[in-house]
């Protein structure tokens, strides 16, 4: 603005340590045992990533690849969000750590084959006695500060990939960069909608813990029907269950009591609970090699659906009992998002709430699809093209949630009365198998007389 001056120099504090002595900084660079990894340390995915780079290579024949690992976000002022690779350089490395930061896969080409060697640019362990000063001094890679980073030859055994210090992001040859490049990054999710055995057992894990972290919930349904934000006690209590247990959470837990249930993501979770009303859940684990679950239930909080809350559950049952009967390799991948619609139309036609079941004015009441792909991502694949996956056909190997639901506004004059506020999503997680789909979240009960059975046993009813 006109008439503003700079601020003087000792204002700009970058940070509020003291600065480093000569003497200090001597005294730091001495002293030091040495503490290596172990020698036979690995990263879990070892033995799989070679041929998940060679099937990139094939595609790419000559061609220079980067495969980021990204880069930290500040959440606030000094503060960063925390960190999680690519999902796509996890794949190719398997590499899953919040110290990843700013490292970079590169597939260069090699020989006249079209082939390619994988080489990791990564930011080593600093050497104490060197006069480098970042392990200390430095708040994003310091091992004071974020702990200890492998060194180079630690990092080649951990994943079996030459590795290069990094020395700045401007000094990677040019190529086709993950990130930027929409055909790489369309043939990279391509190539992940296929599961090997490994990443199902990795996603039955995480489906496993989520249905622990449903229980917990469960259990701790009185203290959180006692507080001004159940939801959050809730979103609380699911949040330690997959801190325990992995990673986190594979995304923001939808807590919705009552009508919040009707806002497709509200992730806000700062409502009450009423005992009234049914509380939907839609939470995931995401395990520490990064592969998520993603599960929905309906909860009556009050341990028992009333006739209708019962009602519209049941509708949504059957829609996802239909969806799931779809389910198998060489069918479309829509077609079991119709079989879910097909049913939820003909069920709001017998209420009255449509004139009849054709067209997509059944939509008002469910807007969006009825399933997605799973696996790194909780929307896994997405920047697969159209004809690959949208418009494509199911293959033995995917892993893929169905979740129909109807969502009755509370303020929307085309339902009845008893109807409104009422939001209803039923989700699980399943394989495409040789001749249909398995169910890998059925630990959790589905029909309404298995939740309300289930649900009374937790809570000592």
């Amino acid at each position: 603005m006109a008439g503003s001056v700079p601020l003087p120099q000792h204002l700009h504090t970058g940070s509020h340590d003291l600065p480093v002595s000569a003497e200090l900084a001597a005294f730091m660079g001495t002293g030091w045992e040495e503490r290596a990894l172990p020698a036979d340390a690995r990263v879990p995915a070892r033995e799989m990533t070679p041929a998940r780079r060679d099937r990139l290579s094939a595609r790419f024949p000559g061609e220079r690849l980067l495969v980021p690992a990204g880069e930290v976000k500040v959440r606030s002022g000094d503060c960063d969000h925390r960190f999680r690779p690519h999902s796509a350089y996890a794949w190719l490395t398997g590499l899953t750590g919040e110290d990843q930061h700013g490292h970079v896969l590169v597939l260069e080409p090699s020989g006249p084959g079209g082939g390619h060697e994988a080489v990791l640019y990564i930011h080593p362990r600093p050497e104490r006695a060197s006069g480098d000063r970042t392990f200390y001094r430095d708040r994003r890679f310091g091992e004071f500060w974020v702990g200890r980073r492998p060194d180079l030859a630690e990092a080649e055994r951990l994943t079996g990939i030459r590795c290069v210090r990094l020395e700045g992001t401007r000094s990677l040859p040019p190529g086709r960069d993950a990130v930027s490049d929409p055909v790489l990054a369309a043939v990279l999710a391509e190539l992940r909608l296929v599961k090997d055995p490994w990443e199902v057992d990795e996603l039955q894990r995480a489906v496993d813990h989520t249905a622990a972290g449903f229980e917990d919930v469960v259990r701790a349904l009185p203290r959180a029907l006692a507080h001004p934000r159940g939801e959050r006690w809730i979103e609380g209590v699911f949040g330690m269950r997959a801190r325990l247990e992995g990673n986190g959470t594979g995304y923001e837990t939808i807590a919705a009591s009552g009508a919040h249930a009707c806002v497709l993501h509200w992730t806000r979770n700062d409502g009450p609970l009423d005992p009234s009303e049914l509380l939907l859940l839609d939470a995931g684990v995401e395990s520490d090699t990064l592969y998520t679950a993603d599960i929905t239930r309906t909860l009556p909080l009050s341990g028992r659906f009333s006739p209708v809350q019962r009602r519209v559950y049941e509708l949504v049952l059957a829609a996802q009992e239909a969806g799931m009967a779809a389910l198998r390799p060489g069918a479309r991948f829509r077609d079991f998002h119709r079989a879910c619609m097909g049913v939820i139309a003909e069920g709001l036609a017998d209420w009255g709430v449509l004139k009849d079941p054709e067209g997509d004015r059944h939509r008002r009441y469910t807007l969006c699809g009825s399933g997605h792909m799973l696996g790194l991502d909780v929307h896994d694949c997405a920047r697969s093209r159209a004809e690959a996956y949208l418009d494509g056909v199911l293959a033995e190997g995917q892993v893929l949630t169905v979740e129909p639901g109807l969502y009755f506004q509370p303020d929307d004059a085309t339902l009845p009365a008893e109807l409104r506020g009422i939001g209803v999503r039923i989700e699980d997680d399943l394989v495409v198998t040789a001749d249909g789909a398995r169910l890998m979240s059925g630990a959790l009960p589905r029909t309404p007389e298995a939740v309300e059975e289930w649900m009374g046993a937790l809570l000592g009813g």
